[in-house]
């Protein structure tokens, strides 16, 4: 009975959609989280200089703000894949499992 089931979704095209989308769209987020964060790593690598610019007579510099524009941003685009996963790729597991349970 459970492999009648999980070869019913394995063969579903939904399934196959939904598993290709989750993919590709996961890869496609972790290139521009990698670029921005090993691309901060490399400019506090090749260029020490740009990030250690003051930012007025206090003692911040430029790599804070951006330090943190990095962490901001790590927040942001888990939270564009979580709305997306919330609403089109558990749509499409919902259909999946109705389709699959006939």
């Amino acid at each position: 009975m459970q492999n009648d089931m999980v070869a019913r979704v394995i063969a579903n095209p939904k399934y196959q959609r939904l598993v290709k989308l989750r993919t590709s769209y996961g890869w496609l987020l972790t290139a521009i989280m990698m670029v921005v964060y090993y691309g901060y790593i490399a400019v506090i690598a090749f260029n020490k200089e740009l990030f250690a610019q003051r930012l007025g007579d206090g003692v911040m510099t430029v790599g804070i703000p951006v330090g943190f524009g990095v962490i901001v941003f790590t927040i942001i685009i888990t939270g564009i894949y979580v709305r997306r996963a919330n609403s089109e790729f558990d749509k499409l597991t919902q259909e999946i499992i109705k389709e699959s349970a006939k």
